[in-house]
């Protein structure tokens, strides 16, 4: 956290430009196909692979960026069947063609590769490869990127603009382990040198950084989730070998958490491919079709209780898998508006609860982590410089979500256009601020663009001052906003003598009068108060 508030006043590097920006030699050509073969040097944390990048030209060009850590060393390079030549800038690569690539053509690039990644050392809060031991003394390797960039182990455009039709994954192993990946695993091919190949196939479109590897001692089993249009949804589980027989019993979760995000976020998105948790050994990490779970079969987050109400659900795997709908469907085309995907996931926690355990419940654990937000930097990033907003996007975001549910104060409108959002107008999509706010505005009616702008793209809160004037049986309460934005009129409610009031500020003084004290609602509206003497 105080990493990225000191990244967002620093002036931009090459690197960040290189890294974040639609430069011409990114924007000239659009991923429709990703085939990446690995083999796992386990005992020297090493790698080596081929990836063949299928694209379509979108405007005619001779040299197109890729990505590639610089610790990683690039062994050959083809472009349509042709060697090519390559330079490198930070972890950018430039191909340059000999000939001109037309627009509308189809092309292929083939980068075989090598090296050692780059070691995480507090996954998944930094990114790269983990290396570790179940009990047994058998290799368990994962891996996490979000942020860092998939370009730390395999070559790709990395930038969440542009997302693969469908990818194959393959990995070879040593005979004794598991390869896991994304998608569905459509074969094994055992090799004469004691090792198999693992190859996985994503039949959806995917973020880079959701691409995964986990090798390991696993245990696998199937199951079925029943949806409400009594289509089938694959369940799939591994486990390390230990860990089977609690496992089995505490992901039984599952199904009733699919059906609530059912309910209120539509159809699981990948229904093809199927739904799996993974073990790793990091805590958790949103990768699609195959959820990186290691929250070592606790409940709330690694055992704590943030809630304080003894829930006894699994915070992993409710927010994680919320993520299948939120940031992996529904894609942010530049890390700086990562608030729509933590935002709209962590408030699916407060769906869950609710779905589960009712309106009251939930509106308790909504509000049960406001102290842990410190409104300091906003929760938006800089676009084009690989930089996300600041770590409130997550609670924060909630509470932001949920003031506008009550902002909107019409469940019959809020649902349905929360459940539009997730399964029609944004699935599979790519999409930014500026659509999701014409979204809102367009399905509720009201201009909600001042609001949006004050909660994601300022730091601080909207500010009631109000004060508080007896006279004689009866209060005069004068109320005004206080914001970053012009034309910012967010409603809150009040109460007094138990009547139930909505107030209407706006930047200039208004006043009510009131028969008792009144009594701010802060649990359905986020906002800060200051009194006025």
């Amino acid at each position: 956290m105080s990493l990225m508030s000191t990244l967002q006043a620093q002036p931009p590097s090459r690197a960040e430009v290189l890294r974040g920006g639609l430069r011409p030699e990114r924007d000239c050509y659009d991923v429709h196909y990703y085939d990446l073969s690995l083999n796992v040097d386990i005992d020297n944390k090493s790698i080596a692979g081929v990836c063949v990048i299928h694209f379509k030209a979108l405007k005619n060009f001779q040299s197109m960026q890729i990505d590639l850590f610089a610790n990683m060393e690039i062994d050959a390079m083809r472009l349509n069947d042709e060697e090519v030549s390559f330079s490198r800038d930070f972890d950018a690569v430039f191909i340059l063609s000999k000939k001109t690539i037309p627009a509308g053509s189809y092309g292929k690039l083939i980068v075989n590769y090598h090296g050692k990644p780059i070691e995480a050392k507090n996954a998944p809060w930094d990114g790269g490869f983990v290396w570790k031991k179940d009990s047994a003394g058998k290799p368990w390797v994962g891996v996490a990127c979000q942020g860092t960039g998939a370009s730390l182990w395999w070559p790709c455009k990395d930038q969440q603009s542009d997302e693969p039709d469908s990818m194959r994954v393959a990995c070879t192993v040593p005979n004794g382990l598991r390869f896991v990946s994304n998608g569905k695993e459509t074969a094994v091919v055992p090799l004469p040198d004691g090792k198999s190949t693992y190859e996985w196939k994503v039949s959806y479109p995917i973020n880079n950084y959701n691409v995964t590897l986990n090798i390991g001692d696993y245990v696998h089993w199937h199951d079925v989730h029943l949806c409400a249009d009594n289509d089938s949804l694959d369940l799939d589980y591994y486990v390390l070998r230990e860990n089977f027989d609690k496992a089995k019993s505490h992901f039984e979760q599952v199904k009733p958490m699919l059906s609530c995000y059912e309910t209120y976020l539509g159809k699981y998105p990948f229904q093809r491919d199927g739904y799996a948790l993974v073990e790793t050994a990091y805590l958790g990490m949103e990768h699609q079709g195959a959820i990186a779970y290691g929250n070592k079969y606790k409940t709330g987050y690694s055992g704590m209780d943030r809630s304080g109400q003894k829930l006894s659900f699994d915070y992993i795997i409710i927010h994680e898998t919320g993520h299948e709908w939120w940031g992996n469907s529904v894609t942010s085309a530049d890390i700086a508006d990562m608030w729509i995907h933590e935002s709209f996931c962590t408030y699916s926690e407060a769906i869950y609860v609710e779905c589960m355990h009712g309106y009251d419940t939930a509106m308790t654990y909504v509000n049960a982590l406001k102290n842990t937000v410190v409104n300091s930097k906003p929760m938006i990033g800089t676009y084009g410089l690989n930089r996300e907003g600041h770590y409130d996007m997550y609670v924060k975001g909630m509470l932001f979500l949920n003031t506008l549910r009550h902002v909107v104060n019409n469940d019959e409108l809020w649902w349905p256009m929360i459940k539009n959002m997730s399964d029609t107008t944004f699935k599979y999509r790519i999409t930014n601020y500026d659509e999701v706010v014409s979204f809102f505005n367009e399905k509720t009616g009201q201009n909600l663009s001042p609001i949006f702008d004050q909660y994601v793209r300022n730091a601080g809160l909207p500010v009631l001052e109000y004060s508080i004037k007896k006279s004689k049986k009866k209060m005069c309460l004068k109320y005004r906003w206080n914001t970053n934005v012009a034309q910012f009129n967010m409603p809150v409610e009040i109460s007094s003598d138990k009547k139930r009031t909505r107030l209407f500020p706006t930047s200039e003084w208004q006043n009510i009068q009131l028969t008792g004290q009144p009594e701010f609602d802060d649990q359905h509206f986020y906002y800060s108060r200051k009194k006025i003497e």
